[in-house]
């Protein structure tokens, strides 16, 4: 396993694995953060995966650069990346798409050339990838969206969507945990808080899991917007054996 390791200001440094988004190259940066993490490095303070690195935030007047880098280098000498299959995890979110929470769902259909139906099927048809969290706490950044749906984003970004936007721009798909500016095509939106500060795990996935959309009625969203705001409803995962 090739890696390097370089500074990122004073009180962090990267892990670069790869420069290519890959699901492989993915998988190796998540058994490495796992990997890391029980290790219990004194200093650290958070692993933060992204598309082909691990960024470790440390503490300088605890650890420093050198001694930090020498003792991941020796840490990550250890660790067999094809040892450690983990197990593939997948949530389950709920969207109602098109009308009111999709505005944008005429514009990908007619780029895309298809019905209303079929860019629905083809969009919830896909186990995506959270390849890194980013921009704002709990957005996601993911793999494996079916190029013919892709669209591009609006000329003019909107100054607000809405929290649970589920939107299209260019080769990617993403949902906004919560209300922002944005430029993406907009096609549905989901009634979850995917991001919630006084929950015990304010963000419901993590880089490595899998999302799947599934399509609702506007009645099933409302029962599952008012299971939420009474904090009732279960969440959906689909968990490899």
């Amino acid at each position: 396993m090739e890696f390097k390791i370089v500074p990122v200001g004073d009180s962090a440094l990267t892990i670069v694995f790869g420069s290519k988004i890959d699901p492989e190259i993915s998988r190796i940066v998540r058994v490495a953060r796992k990997f890391l993490a029980k290790k219990d490095i004194e200093g650290v303070n958070e692993y933060v995966q992204t598309y082909a690195t691990l960024m470790v935030h440390y503490r300088p007047v605890d650890i420093g650069y050198h001694e930090l880098a020498a003792k991941i280098e020796e840490e990550l000498s250890q660790m067999d990346p094809e040892g450690e299959r983990l197990k593939k995890k997948t949530i389950l979110i709920p969207v109602c798409y098109g009308g009111e929470f999709g505005p944008d769902l005429p514009t990908v259909c007619a780029h895309a050339g298809l019905s209303k139906e079929e860019v629905i099927r083809r969009h919830s048809s896909v186990d995506y990838l959270i390849y890194m969290l980013g921009f704002l706490p709990g957005f996601v950044y993911l793999g494996g969206m079916d190029h013919s749906i892709s669209t591009p984003r609006l000329k003019d970004p909107r100054e607000r969507l809405e929290k649970g936007s589920v939107g299209i721009a260019g080769d990617q798909t993403g949902v906004y945990p919560m209300i922002s500016p944005g430029g993406w095509q907009i096609i549905g939106r989901t009634p979850l808080n995917l991001y919630d500060h006084d929950r015990e795990d304010p963000i419901l996935y993590e880089a490595g899991e899998f999302i799947r959309f599934v399509p609702i009625t506007e009645n099933t969203f409302r029962e599952i917007q008012k299971q939420e705001d009474e904090h009732s409803y279960e969440y959906q995962w689909i968990r490899e054996e």
